[in-house]
């Protein structure tokens, strides 16, 4: 600590935790003082807990009574502008400080002393006999000017077996030494060729490094279609940021991706970048975020709430596939990964790059209104070109019942798999079949905790509830009137349509990629290498395979049901169907072989159908834009959800309509409120659900008015209020 301190041993100072109690905690500087942004320790009852200071203390009480900080932690400390991002995200979000603390914090025992753990430098001796692999852990350590390395890192760098170090120990070619456990990185080379890159590609990364040499904010959006190599594009945005001496992050949609995306990091930088998600273990979250607060990570790559680390000096975010829904955070702190992504480059100096091949609206939107940069790569790159698509009208295929696979589609699979090339069939639903029903009785099997029917898992031989995870064997009997083998699947999830894949073409080996037939990431990410390689003839998929996935011998798409999106009242429904067909279209002919995408619809003349057979994205956007617009709906409206649940039913109601009558701090602001009525899906884990709609003009002070209107309500017990600023979901 340096010899000033913003507050003396003594002073009143004010610590936030990540408990649920509402906000600031006044306690006493330790002995040798302590400054704002200081991660500490201290008393909360019995409990020692973790804090940071935060300002000075408010008083207003018998100072006699305060307790004092135990100890400055040998943490980082939290930087102005971090406080400021998790100050600002809690107003936007309508969520408690300590809450958004507590994201900020999710990494294991860091009020622990730092551990230690054995790692491997380069000793003195040289082996009597060099082999490959000897001479490769030899050259790693070298490249990182002797830095040491834990033995699986070492050995992954490498490439080598733990046998093959021990060996070079027992020689004296490497020394073995205590550690600390949470060391840095291994650096990143920016200066690394990367693979040549196209006029449009090298434009679009000249004008990208050019903005982060600036420094500063600025938001661009990315767009490419699908294999315009996006990727490596901002990758040199990347390297110009760690040149600057600057830290950056990407995330990713899911975590399938990471294995082949920080593979093309490693080749382009040398080494591998740090990656944060929840397959991530426990010592590897403390280490990642414990580097990220003292520079000693210069990349990291993470889901969305990578956004939360503390970064010493943030400069760079990359959003990838920034449309993709699963950005938006449902439950605990209700927050939009890409929205959050901004508000932190604004506060921090950053950059933002947001890439996509079908941009949200939203982004679209800010592009339009110049709040944004955007750039455009029109073509694939190299050889590859775009996909022709087109569409099947299932009104004009004989189709026999409880098949799906129309013949059209069935003869175009046939001939690719005659050339030796892969095929997909995308179905957006998992499992065997959404209903179960009997045929005696009508009933429908439905969930005991939910409002949901539970879906049929043939392979797993159990019906789930995609609400609440609870499942159970299927019955022989029908539950309502007893009638023993006339339940009967209705409709298709992708396995009953792998059932059928198996019996049209009998030869062809079938992959199916659901999240719900891998019990880790680490088998899903071995399936999609195998069929990346070739493994599998036909792949079955939901949206998963929509999702950034390279696939070179992939050249036919088949879309089993393209309508289905379009069904129901979402607002997002058309943009979210457009994006969803246009991405997994895109994963055919991504090499030298021509790709098609055929969709089967029954409405092939719906404007969004005939938008994605047209390729005209730039013309749905607008259309689009215009009925958002007219509609007063986001992006050219603001939107907010008022979640209330509980056990009880008519609570849950009355409560609603108590909120409704007094709407008047949101009258005021020139706000709607819409409701109460149920929750599309009206009971979930026994919890009866109700949602109240706000809806306000684009500049009205939404936040304000809806923390002045439910700040009077008492909740009963068992009630719980959530409020969802900016809604991707209704259900």
């Amino acid at each position: 600590m340096s010899q000033s301190c913003d507050f003396e041993r003594g002073a009143l100072v004010a610590v936030l935790t990540a408990q649920p109690l509402g906000g600031t905690l006044d306690y006493l500087a330790p002995e040798g003082g302590c400054d704002a942004g200081d991660f500490v320790e201290v008393p909360l009852g019995p409990r020692r807990v973790l804090g940071v200071v935060w300002g000075p203390g408010a008083g207003g009480f018998d100072l006699a009574k305060a307790k004092a900080v135990s100890r400055v932690l040998d943490l980082a400390s939290m930087d102005a502008a971090m406080r400021g991002f998790l100050e600002r995200a809690a107003a936007y979000t309508l969520t408690p400080l300590p809450a958004m603390l507590r994201l900020a914090t999710r990494a294991p025992r860091l009020m622990d002393p730092p551990g230690a753990q054995k790692v491997y430098r380069p000793g003195d001796a040289t082996p009597a006999r060099m082999t490959d692999a000897r001479a490769r852990v030899l050259a790693v350590l070298r490249e990182h000017g002797g830095m040491g390395f834990g033995l699986s890192d070492l050995c992954d760098l490498a490439g080598v077996s733990g046998s093959v170090v021990k060996g070079l120990v027992a020689q004296g070619a490497l020394i073995e030494a205590e550690a600390p456990r949470d060391a840095p990185y291994p650096r990143l080379d920016p200066d690394r060729p990367g693979h040549a890159l196209n006029e449009d590609q090298a434009a679009a990364a000249a004008a990208l490094c050019e903005g982060v040499r600036a420094g500063g904010y600025g938001t661009t959006l990315l767009r490419g279609v699908t294999g315009s190599g996006k990727t490596e594009v901002y990758l040199d945005a990347v390297a110009e940021t760690l040149r600057q001496g600057r830290q950056a992050l990407v995330l990713l949609p899911e975590i399938a991706l990471t294995t082949e995306f920080i593979d093309r990091v490693e080749a382009r930088f040398g080494a591998k970048p740090a990656e944060w998600h929840s397959g991530a273990g426990q010592a590897e979250r403390r280490r990642i975020w414990k580097m990220a607060g003292e520079g000693g990570v210069q990349l990291v790559v993470g889901a969305r709430s990578a956004l939360f680390l503390p970064f010493r000096d943030l400069g760079l975010i990359v959003v990838d596939e920034e449309h993709d829904p699963s950005y938006k955070q449902e439950d605990g702190v209700l927050y939009h990964a890409r929205d959050m992504a901004v508000l932190r480059a604004s506060l921090g100096g950053a950059r933002v790059v947001l890439a996509s091949a079908t941009p949200s609206l939203e982004s679209w939107a800010n592009a339009e209104a110049g709040k944004y940069n955007r750039l455009d790569l029109a073509a694939r790159f190299g050889v590859a070109t775009l996909p022709r698509m087109g569409a099947i009208d299932m009104r004009a295929e004989a189709l026999p019942a409880s098949r799906w696979v129309s013949p059209t589609l069935r003869a175009a699979v046939t001939a690719r798999l005659a050339a030796g090339e892969q095929a997909m069939l995308f179905l957006n639903r998992r499992g065997y079949a959404p209903v179960t029903v009997c045929r005696a009785c009508g009933h429908q099997i439905g969930c005991e905790h939910c409002d949901a029917r539970m879906v049929e898992h043939r392979f797993q031989n159990r019906l789930v509830c995609h609400q609440c995870g609870e499942s159970a064997a299927l019955p022989a009997a029908c539950p309502s009137c007893g009638a023993e083998g006339r339940l009967a699947a209705v409709g298709p999830g992708v396995e009953r349509l792998a059932e059928e894949a198996g019996a049209l073409f009998p030869e062809a080996r079938i992959a199916v990629l659901s999240s719900d037939l891998f019990g880790s990431a680490r088998a899903l990410k071995e399936q999609i290498a195998e069929i990346a390689a070739g493994a599998a003839d036909i792949v079955i998929g939901t949206q998963l395979v929509a999702k950034g996935h390279n696939f070179p011998l992939l050249t036919l798409v088949g879309v089993i049901d393209a309508d289905l999106g379009l069904q129901g009242s979402d607002l997002r429904a058309a943009e979210r169907t457009f994006q969803l067909m246009r991405q997994v279209a895109g994963r055919a002919g991504r090499a030298e072989r021509e790709g098609v995408a055929l969709l089967q619809t029954h409405q092939p003349e719906h404007p969004v159908i005939r938008a994605i057979l047209g390729g005209d994205e730039e013309g749905f956007w607008r259309a689009e834009a215009g009925a958002r617009r007219q509609a007063g709906v986001p992006p050219y409206g603001r939107m907010a959800g008022i979640i209330l649940s509980s056990p009880d039913a008519r609570a849950a109601f009355d409560l609603g309509q108590t909120l409704a009558r007094n709407a008047a701090p949101l009258r005021a602001a020139g706000a709607e409120v819409f409701g109460p009525a149920p929750a599309p899906i009206a009971r979930i884990r026994g919890r009866h659900r109700v949602r109240l709609l706000v809806k306000a003009p684009k500049g009205a002070p939404l936040q304000e008015a809806i923390a002045r209107w439910i700040a009077p309500v008492k909740l009963p017990a068992q009630m719980r209020l959530a409020v969802d600023i900016d809604p991707q979901s209704f259900y």
